[in-house]
């Protein structure tokens, strides 16, 4: 079957997708395509959900791998599969190594696939607000020029996750994001007293595009108003809490 997913000029010929929360197995608050390995889910339902993801790729379900995601700007080089749910404590990935799939985690946060076609460098990078501004974006980009790719040839496409208009912040994000470059006062739009919208994706693009790097696009998508398309972190804490599920976004190293 085919998964519904968010795809990219920018990344075309290279196996990839923001896959939605559409077309797996798991049920309750993870329905249906589930893919985290570290909540309440099912196992057996999980590993099936992104084994179907893996083929949606056009990878062997062990070769799709994902980190033990921590907010950091900590980049793993991966050069040979790991067991699932034992990735490293890091929040990107990049290979050169043909047939591997590189997937992150995602309910809010922004997804980033990365790709240097020429060379055949690929990356995934989770990116919350304190990854982000940690740096988690430029430390992707560095760790793909390790490995060979150029950055002029880079191309970096932020994936679906909470837009604008659904994300109020208190002055304590605004304060951490604004301690680093006030200039990015722009990524904040005014809301309820003592409130702000914040534009994590518009923020994430402004990083990559510091960067020097030679392409970024934004897709469309807010994982926060789509309840139907995407699992939501903010969405389930205004609804009062509770069991959540996560969607995957992944690329696959086709050198």
């Amino acid at each position: 079957m085919t998964l519904p997913s968010v795809t990219d000029p920018a990344l075309a010929g290279l196996p990839h997708g923001f896959f939605t929360r559409a077309g797996g197995v798991s049920t309750g608050p993870y329905a249906s395509l589930n893919a985290s390995l570290s909540g309440g889910d099912d196992r057996a339902a999980v590993m099936e959900n992104r084994a179907r993801v893996a083929r949606a790729l056009g990878a062997q379900a062990e070769h799709l791998l994902g980190l033990t995601q921590v907010h950091s700007a900590d980049v793993v080089t991966v050069t040979e599969p790991w067991a699932p749910g034992e990735g490293p404590r890091a929040d990107a990935l990049v290979t050169r190594v043909r047939g591997l799939a590189l997937g992150v985690i995602t309910a809010d946060c922004s997804p980033i696939l990365f790709a240097d076609h020429a060379a055949g460098i690929v990356g995934a990078a989770h990116a919350g607000w304190r990854g982000a501004v940690a740096g988690i974006l430029e430390a992707t980009v560095d760790a793909m020029a390790a490995l060979g790719a150029d950055r002029a040839r880079i191309v970096a496409v932020v994936g679906p996750c909470i837009r604008q208009p659904s994300y109020e912040v208190a002055a304590d994000l605004r304060d951490a994001v604004l301690a680093r470059d006030a200039a990015d006062s722009r990524f904040f739009a005014a809301g309820r007293p003592e409130r702000w919208q914040f534009d994590l994706a518009g923020y994430c693009a402004a990083r990559l595009r510091s960067a020097s790097i030679g392409a970024v696009a934004v897709t469309e998508g807010d994982t926060a108003a789509e309840p139907d398309r995407f699992f939501s972190h903010r969405r389930r804490t205004l609804a009062g809490g509770g069991s959540i599920g996560h969607q995957i976004s992944g690329i696959r190293c086709d050198a």
